[in-house]
């Protein structure tokens, strides 16, 4: 049944799997640690799930031990090298003393995960011995913000071996014994942004060095722990069945917003997830060919009219994991012809890359399969003429799908590793020129898998003035496409020894579709 347009659905919990019950646990308000469990948990109580803090444990020892074994010279001990990274920060609202809400950094998150802004952590290479460096708060903070935790309080919260004050972390350093700081450095591929520089009082009196850290940890990130992926099929499952709600809610004359506060209200109340991991892109009719639609010139803003095709591309974050979903859907419940046409083109696309993608496979090779296979859709029906192959060298793929296929997932939406020192170059040829990563795939990767295709006109109106390009377009069939947006299908994909596990669970074939909206 569909609701009214301006009252909120009513999020039943049935529509989201089941954890164990943890109504008749008592959590330690302290620690944050479950009495009788073994060892503390990040956990949003009821039904969320609970991430043992051992996950960042082991995250630590495995960026140690690759440091050890790769980056040491033979001729040193791992004796007084330590990783040093700096958290996340408070950060205004303009000049107010208002703060955004605040998300750790992501590299500190993967090695600690701790929920305060303002600390530090370092890691002895030579052991793996964990110090977590927290701000010594003033008293009055126990009157605005809460109780103040003992260092001892916080060192069983997050399972370090010792907590320490942000004042003392040169004094600490030098009582263990550090010489040389391993100090993030590095450039983001996607945003072209550098990590922040680490610096803390005293730095200077040690040796530092910038250039070991950022790939060896950017590559542990690239292969999740079963840890990991047991988060990561958490968040993206929380993520689908918003999706699948907001399906069975839609209909004609919805604003796109509403399913945007829709999709927010359950990965929240239903989740505990309390953020986002990227602004959410609700686009309807034209919108739905604007990638990155959603932002603040353009916020989600339109009706959504009968006939209109809706792309909503949302993705939950439970404790810094990420998830990023995308559904494309017609907003009345029944495709049409046309909208059938695009939409199966799509889908073959993406379960063409379902079926070959495996551990040995370069991405840019997937990229170029989907290419074709949605080409070869295109062509089948009546929209295009003359050979797949030379489409593709003439540039069209990337017409019809400006983006590329998919990119690394976890921390980040776009999660690092994609270009980092020893991998493959970003390739220029178009379509592939816009891939995040041209990466072999790899077991222990989470990837996207998202074909799209759209019908943006200056694309099609630069592709029908160029003649390389034009031979190919059947104008006429084209033009009755004009305004039709696009459709974009996005799965989070595990990928394992074989092949890939599907950590999206969402309505994808047609039939199942306008089955889910019907009801």
């Amino acid at each position: 049944m569909l609701l009214d347009v301006c009252v909120a659905p009513k999020f039943r919990s049935r529509e989201l799997p089941k954890l164990r019950s943890c109504s008749s646990l008592f959590l330690d308000d302290v620690t944050g640690v479950e009495r009788g469990s073994r060892g503390p948990h990040f956990w949003r109580s009821g039904e969320t799930l609970k991430v043992p803090m051992s996950l960042f444990c082991k995250n630590r020892e495995r960026l140690a031990a690759r440091i050890r074994e790769r980056c040491i010279p033979r001729a040193n001990t791992p004796e007084g090298f330590f990783v040093v990274l700096q958290g996340g920060v408070d950060v205004p609202f303009n000049d107010t003393d208002v703060n955004f809400v605040f998300r750790q950094e992501s590299f500190f998150q993967w090695c600690f995960g701790v929920e305060e802004p303002d600390c530090y952590g370092a890691i002895d290479v030579a052991n793996g011995l964990s110090y977590l460096f927290v701000p010594r708060l003033p008293a009055e903070y126990a009157i605005w913000e809460g109780k103040l935790y003992t260092l001892d309080d916080f060192r069983k919260r997050y399972g370090v071996n010792e907590v320490r004050y942000t004042d003392e972390i040169a004094a600490v350093l030098k009582e263990k014994r550090a010489q040389t700081l391993l100090l993030l450095h590095g450039e983001n591929s996607d945003s072209g942004l550098k990590t922040r520089k680490t610096h803390f009082d005293g730095i200077e009196k040690f040796s530092t060095d910038s250039e070991i850290l950022y790939p060896e940890i950017c590559e542990c990130r690239v292969i999740k722990s079963p840890e990991e992926i047991e988060v990561l099929r958490y968040v993206c499952k929380i993520s689908s069945s918003a999706h699948e709600v907001i399906m069975r809610t839609m209909r004609p004359e919805t604003l796109e917003y509403q399913a945007e506060a829709w999709f927010l209200h359950y990965i929240y109340a239903e989740g505990g997830c309390r953020h986002v991991s990227y602004t959410c892109i609700c686009g309807s009719g034209h919108n739905s060919s604007i990638l990155h639609y959603g932002h603040a010139g353009a916020p989600n803003s339109k009706v959504i009219k009968d006939g209109d095709m809706c792309l909503f591309d949302m993705g939950g974050n439970y404790c810094g994991y990420a998830a990023d979903i995308t559904c494309s859907f017609p907003a009345n419940g029944k495709f049409t012809e046309d909208q059938k046409l695009i939409y199966n083109a799509v889908l073959k696309a993406r379960d063409a890359v379902l079926a070959a993608a495996k551990p040995g496979v370069v991405w840019t090779d997937m990229h170029l399969l989907a290419n074709r296979v949605m080409l070869t859709a295109l062509k089948e029906g009546g929209l295009l003429v003359g050979d797949v192959e030379d489409m593709i060298k003439a540039g069209l793929n990337e017409v019809f799908q400006p983006h590329g296929l998919g990119h690394l997932l976890g921390l980040d939406v776009h999660d690092v590793g994609g270009y980092i020192r020893g991998m493959p170059d970003r390739p220029t040829a178009p379509g592939l020129r816009k891939l995040r990563t041209a990466r072999k795939l790899l077991a222990g990767m989470v990837i996207t898998v998202e074909p799209g295709c759209y019908f943006v006109d200056c694309l099609l109106d630069a592709a029908l003035a160029n003649s390389d390009q034009s031979k190919f377009l059947v104008r006429e069939q084209l033009e009755r496409f004009r305004g039709f947006g696009g459709v974009r299908i996005e799965d989070d994909v595990l990928i394992t020894e074989t092949g890939v596990e599907n950590l999206t669970h969402v309505p994808r074939k047609v039939e199942e579709i306008e089955a889910v909206m019907r009801h």
